[in-house]
């Protein structure tokens, strides 16, 4: 079994690609080893010392460290991943199911025109950007003009996450949908 590496815009996080799906439907975004027992992969990476968060995607696992340093955590990491692979052990738990998108929306059902087109943009342009960079972005609501996003993955604590929400994905929002005049992170 062959795993790549990529390093994420978040320094703090890198991206594995084991070549297979990883999650065949939705994301998982697991920030404390008491998550992990979601999914059997999660808790054998929680298991790698300096292991502080685990972001399953479709076909990628996004691991955030500590204050560790990469060079040393990376071999535990491929060797956690390919164990867990190698062993035919689920992705997730008896149960489990990956995270809802949708759950905790809020908007006025006369902006669900709008709401619509906005998730449209996401699923379609923007989602698919952020998932090459380890992360996710789903949306969360939309009031007043002000569209609400929630950041996963290697975008959760990005230093660079303010400048993709204002000047990427506010922007293109700006473009189709004039009503819109700023994107928050929640």
């Amino acid at each position: 079994m062959f795993i790549q590496t990529e390093a994420t815009p978040n320094p703090a996080t890198l991206k594995f690609l084991p070549g297979r799906a990883v999650m065949p439907d939705g994301t998982l975004d697991l920030r404390d080893v008491t998550d992990a027992e979601r999914s059997p992969l999660a808790q054998r990476l929680f298991g790698v010392s300096g292991v502080s968060g685990v972001f399953l995607g479709s076909d990628f696992i996004t691991v955030t460290k500590s204050d560790s340093e990469w060079p040393h955590l990376k071999p535990a990491i491929l060797g956690a991943i390919m164990e867990h692979f190698m062993s035919g052990a689920p992705v997730l738990a008896a149960g489990s199911a990956a995270d809802v998108i949708e759950e905790g929306e809020f908007f006025d059902p006369a902006d669900a025109q709008t709401v619509e087109t906005i998730k449209d943009l996401l699923e379609t342009r923007i989602r698919p950007a952020v998932a090459g960079d380890g992360g996710d972005i789903t949306f969360r609501g939309y009031r007043d003009g002000t569209v609400y996003l929630a950041m996963k993955g290697s975008c959760s604590g990005c230093p660079s996450s303010t400048a993709t929400l204002k000047h990427g994905i506010q922007n293109l929002l700006r473009h189709f949908l004039p009503d819109v005049r700023e994107v928050e992170a929640i």
